[in-house]
């Protein structure tokens, strides 16, 4: 039976059905892609390959006896028959190879240039790993060797080899940092349980097998490796942060919580833009992450990122209520901070109307809720402007909040809601006691003047309620809202103002144009019609330069507004 095994064996390579196992093997996603054509002999897959593969003990031994028998031959994938036992996971056939002295214990595949050792440590198999580790050295010139003080040279001429437990891939990923990739805690502890292993060497990109962990939330790998002295937990790579603020970013509480029993950890390590871990942790909501750096009393709680914005101010941008109220706990926390745009935690609140974190801020009594931005625009001007209704009521309740604040441009809350013709705001805002809604702007307008200006009927509608609006306020031109409405055509709001009795609807601007000479140049009939309909309106009242509403009409062929200023004007030199 042996010799009828032996005989297959030996052909094995030109057997078709090497070919398909080939080509499932090489479909695993361990081994990493190989283009092994299925039409192409399986050139160098041998016997002892096979039975390596499948564990076969008796068929290995066998063949390792015959004469002249390659034991450290690469089959076409570029593997050893020492590497396929460490990827299957067969002790038996690898303690078998281990025995011979020919095998070569550390040669790796052609592709990724991976050992032995480090195809059993990212496959997870302790045993092999074990066996390896038992011939290991990291240094054969040195006295770690399994063989003793035997330098390199005098092995070489034995013919011995060793495994280095530190023995880097194509990629720069040794054994440990493999296992920690892959989560495998029980080829970590035999790894780590050796002094030579070096558990901090980076791959090509900079990751270390800590940050690897930590990055997949392998609290158990993470625990062993933190158990190192040798360890930097504050090791960045070339193409990720520290391990800290991979997991505060992420909500991997476990991680964190054991990176920050490390007192060498530094808890305020910041990204490529300023980032911490606790400014992270509260952009992304994360609660539990928030809570255990808070309990670190050397972290900083008002580091801001490069755009100056805290952690604060993130958590309130985003309304993360839970970190905003673990941060407001904390009695350094600064709740005014503003960033580089001027803008405070409130106002970022109030803006994208989180009201939990507006109450929650509010609820401060060293809040202050007038602090205008950059811009000169306060939490209550951006929360009337995004028509945030509960941001509002809860600012319009405090007492000290003013909703007489202008911006940069002078425009109040009042007069940018009214342009943008918001009426549930407005109606808010006109219902404050202490609110002026006909304060001017830098160019002399009025929330009402912006109302007509837009064509904002119902608007303009509530405040010619109020007894405290003037109707025809002239802005830094001398015009009026109803001259803006008139050159604009908004046909309803100028009914709207003709019907307040102490309307002048004949009051020209610095360029000596009325409103109804707007009207009539940019031939608005509609508008024209409704003023020639007031009594007190004068149809003849030119403009600096001499012309009239007709004679603009008529330069402009505007027929229709022609038709009604001439019909106006017969009517009053030939009365009924």
């Amino acid at each position: 039976m042996i010799s009828l095994a032996l005989q297959f064996f030996g052909q094995i390579e030109r057997h078709i059905s090497t070919n398909l196992l080939l080509e499932d093997l090489k479909g695993r996603p361990c081994l990493g892609y190989r283009r092994v054509p299925i039409d192409c002999p399986p050139i160098g897959f041998t016997g002892l390959h096979c039975s390596s593969v499948f564990g076969i003990t008796r068929i290995a031994t066998s063949l390792m006896d015959q004469p002249n028998h390659n034991l450290n031959k690469r089959d076409s994938l570029g593997f050893t028959p020492l590497i396929w036992a460490a990827v299957c996971g067969h002790e038996g056939v690898a303690r078998l190879l281990l025995e011979r002295q020919s095998v070569n214990l550390d040669k790796s595949d052609r592709d990724l240039r991976r050992a032995p050792l480090s195809w059993a440590a990212v496959m997870g198999h302790e045993g092999i790993v074990r066996l390896l580790l038992e011939r290991a050295s990291a240094n054969p010139d040195g006295t770690d060797g399994w063989w003793g003080k035997t330098p390199r040279l005098v092995n070489m001429v034995r013919g011995r080899s060793y495994v280095n437990p530190n023995r880097p891939d194509e990629y720069g990923q040794t054994p440990v940092l493999l296992a920690a990739k892959e989560g495998h805690e029980g080829v970590m502890k035999l790894l780590l349980g050796r002094k030579d292993i070096k558990p901090d060497i980076p791959d090509y990109r900079g990751q270390t097998p800590l940050s690897e962990a930590a990055l997949r939330e392998y609290d158990r790998v993470v625990k062993l490796l933190l158990g190192r002295e040798d360890v930097n937990p504050n090791m960045p790579s070339k193409s990720s942060s520290p391990p800290l603020l991979w997991a505060a970013e992420n909500g991997y509480d476990g991680v964190v919580k054991l990176l920050l029993t490390r007192e060498d950890v530094n808890p305020n390590v910041r990204a490529y833009l300023g980032w911490t871990p606790l400014w992270l942790a509260a952009a992304n909501g994360r609660d539990g992450a928030v809570k255990l750096l808070l309990e670190r009393e050397d972290v900083n709680p008002n580091a801001p990122d490069i755009s100056g914005r805290t952690p604060l101010a993130l958590a309130a941008a985003k309304g993360c209520d839970g970190v905003a109220k673990l941060l407001l706990e904390r009695g350094d926390v600064g709740p005014n901070i503003p960033d580089n745009d001027g803008r405070t935690p409130l106002l970022w609140a109030a803006e994208n109307g989180h009201d939990g974190v507006v109450k929650l801020l509010l609820a401060r009594k060293d809040v202050n809720p007038n602090l205008p931005d950059n811009d000169g625009r306060t939490p209550l001007s951006w929360a009337s402007s995004y028509w945030r209704d509960g941001a509002m009521k809860l600012l319009l309740g405090r007492d000290d909040v003013n909703p007489n604040m202008p911006n940069n441009d002078g425009r109040t809350p009042l007069s940018l809601v009214a342009g943008d013709g918001r009426e549930g705001v407005l109606e808010l805002l006109l219902g404050q006691e202490d609110i002026n809604p006909d304060i001017p702007d830098n160019d002399g307008r009025t929330p009402l003047s912006w109302a007509a200006l837009n064509g904002r009927d119902r608007v303009v509608e509530l405040l010619l309620k109020r007894a405290d609006v003037s109707p025809d306020p002239p802005d830094n031109d001398g015009r009026t809202p109803l001259s803006w409405a008139a050159e604009r055509g908004r046909d309803g709001v100028v009914k709207l103002l003709l019907g307040r009795e102490d309307l002048n609807p004949n009051l020209p601007d610095n360029r000596g144009l009325t409103p109804l000479l707007w009207a009539a140049a940019n031939g608005r009939d509609g508008v024209v019609k409704l003023l020639l309909g007031w009594e007190g309106i004068n149809p003849g009242i030119p403009n600096k330069d001499g012309l009239t509403p007709l004679s603009l009409a008529s330069k402009k062929r505007h027929k229709e507004v022609v038709k009604l200023l001439q019909a106006r004007i017969s009517a009053n030199h030939h009365p009924a």
